[in-house]
């Protein structure tokens, strides 16, 4: 399973699972990103961090050690 930390800039995915521990998920779960939520990789730093992604009609920015706690499957 890839994490969203992997996926490239324009690819669409979505949300299989959330791992990690309390207010780290917890945080991720009220930005939107929960199970089944799709996301669009907007951009992606020079040096991989942040992620820009789009879910839900927002634009966010995630850092890549909260990206690798997605995981996530390919849609688009």
């Amino acid at each position: 399973m890839e994490t969203l930390k992997e996926i490239a800039c324009g690819q669409t995915v979505k949300v299989k699972k959330l791992t990690g521990d309390g207010p780290v998920k917890r945080r991720i779960m009220d930005m939107g990103i929960t199970k089944g939520a799709e996301i669009f990789v907007r951009k992606v730093a020079p040096f991989g961090d942040p992620v820009e992604i789009t879910v839900r009609g927002y634009e966010l920015s995630l850092r890549k050690a909260d990206a690798s706690m997605i995981e996530v499957e390919i849609i688009g």
